[in-house]
């Protein structure tokens, strides 16, 4: 019998890689003689780049000293195809919330810069494909902070530049591409991601998630207009306006950045990371396959349909009621 073994992290609990380990322990001293693949799965939040180098042959990379969601420097790693240039970027390792104190926690200030940092070593190494991850971010910046580590200039009234975070975007007065990488015209981006939020208004990302991110109501309010101001002169500048487009409010905006700046394509987190990983073929010759999460909600109905149409095989979802689904 062969098993894949594909689950998702269980979130402060186990990587997904430790819980693929555990799930395969578990099998083994039950049905020894079974053939198991483990095959650690992620969604483009924290995680992905572990999983997707645990399960291919993506090289480890790691870049030093880019600027924290507070400007702390920190030492993020990241994914690197050879054969086919291709770079895997958890914003989260630049950006994450997991690399803020809880009280010291400040949507209003917080910046993607960092995750910036990390697309021009991508591009530095010869990257013709980026892509980028952008679940568990600290930021609330509509992707400004990445967009001026690229060569956005982000200007006020008197000409000096933005300072950092989604609150500073409400002085913002002119934008400049003058300095833009122009690296970044030959690269294709891929956003990979579960949230499909717009960037401003009720559903947007400083109304959803800008509370986690230590954001009061009376800051949610400020940073949704000066986002809606951000996108206001992008959307003079570029001649498109994507605040609406569905996924331009994930990782507090960095999704619309992506969008209006690099041309990113948006795609579901856990499709992108089953391409890299190869899960399709595994899991056509598999007799069984284990999912697992650390909660079942609305949004795992969206990665259940990977296995629909792809497969023969039983699907079991570690810690669902229901335990045996026909592919």
């Amino acid at each position: 019998m062969k098993v894949v073994i594909a689950p998702d992290s269980f979130k402060d609990s186990l990587s997904a890689q430790c819980a693929a380990d555990a799930i395969a322990l578990g099998w083994a001293q039950v049905w020894p003689d079974a053939q198991l693949i483990k095959s650690p799965m992620a969604d483009g939040g924290e995680g992905t780049v572990e999983a997707v180098l645990a399960a291919s042959d993506a090289e480890l990379r790691r870049t030093f000293s880019v600027r924290g969601p507070l400007g702390a420097l920190v030492n993020p790693a990241w994914g690197w195809f050879p054969d086919s240039h291709t770079a895997i970027i958890e914003m989260a390792e630049a950006s994450g919330l997991q690399l803020v104190p809880v009280d010291q926690r400040d949507a209003c200030i917080s910046s993607t810069f960092g995750t910036g940092e990390l697309i021009r070593a991508a591009l530095d190494a010869g990257a013709q494909r980026v892509i980028l991850a952008i679940g568990g971010s600290a930021t609330n910046d509509g992707g400004a902070g990445a967009m001026q580590a690229l060569g956005v200039k982000l200007l006020d009234a008197q000409g000096q530049s933005l300072a950092p975070g989604g609150l500073a975007l409400a002085q913002l007065a002119r934008i400049s591409l003058e300095d833009l990488d122009p690296r970044l015209a030959n690269v294709r981006f891929e956003i990979a991601a579960d949230v499909n939020n717009p960037l401003c208004g009720p559903d947007g990302a400083s109304a959803i998630f800008g509370p986690q991110k230590g954001a009061s109501p009376e800051q949610v309010e400020q940073l949704d207009r000066a986002l809606g101001h951000f996108a206001d002169h992008c959307a003079n500048l570029l001649g498109k306006d994507l605040r609406d487009e569905p996924g331009s409010g994930a990782a507090g905006g960095l999704g619309f950045a992506a969008k209006a700046f690099l041309g990113a394509q948006f795609k579901s987190g856990v499709e992108v990371v089953a391409e890299l990983m190869g899960l399709a073929q595994l899991v056509v010759s598999a007799d069984l396959v284990i999912t697992g999460e650390g909660r079942f909600d609305a949004q795992t109905l969206r990665k259940d349909s990977l296995w629909r149409g792809t497969h023969r095989a039983r699907t079991w979802r570690a810690g669902d009621r229901h335990r045996w689904h026909p592919g």
